[in-house]
């Protein structure tokens, strides 16, 4: 029986040779998506953090408006937001400008976060003469 060259057909050498090529291409392109997720997964937080932050900072101008007066010093709290508990401390301070307040707001997923928050908010509200524009 002579063999013919011109079966079409792969030789387990070139099997192998797939074979070998897939195996060192999946994982690499496994760790390649377990980053991508990875990262998503960051935005999503800090996107999250950044809205704490901004509904702190709400929350502050609201609560001058009713009260008449602006918090200063150190104030933490929690808030829930899409299913989990975030962490918030928020600083107020006077600045060289009368009647013009400084706060720092920072957010985290952990309540002992505040030395490596998520995301950090500095806005500027204004009180008393200053905003009523005298």
């Amino acid at each position: 029986m002579q063999l013919n060259r011109d079966d079409s057909g792969f030789t387990l050498i070139e099997v192998m040779v797939a074979l070998a090529v897939v195996a060192v291409a999946l994982p690499a392109l496994l760790l390649t998506i377990s980053q991508q997720l990875d990262g998503m997964r960051d935005l999503e937080d800090r996107s999250h953090a950044q809205w704490v932050a901004a509904n702190r900072l709400v929350e502050l101008r609201l609560a001058s408006t009713a009260r008449g007066s602006l918090q200063t010093g150190l104030i933490a709290g929690t808030q829930e937001l899409a299913g989990r508990d975030w962490y918030w401390w928020s600083e107020g301070k006077e600045t060289g400008v009368p009647g013009f307040f400084r706060y720092e707001i920072l957010v985290s997923d952990r309540e002992d976060g505040r030395m490596t928050p998520l995301y950090s908010l500095d806005g500027y509200l204004v009180h008393g003469a200053a905003q009523d524009g005298e």
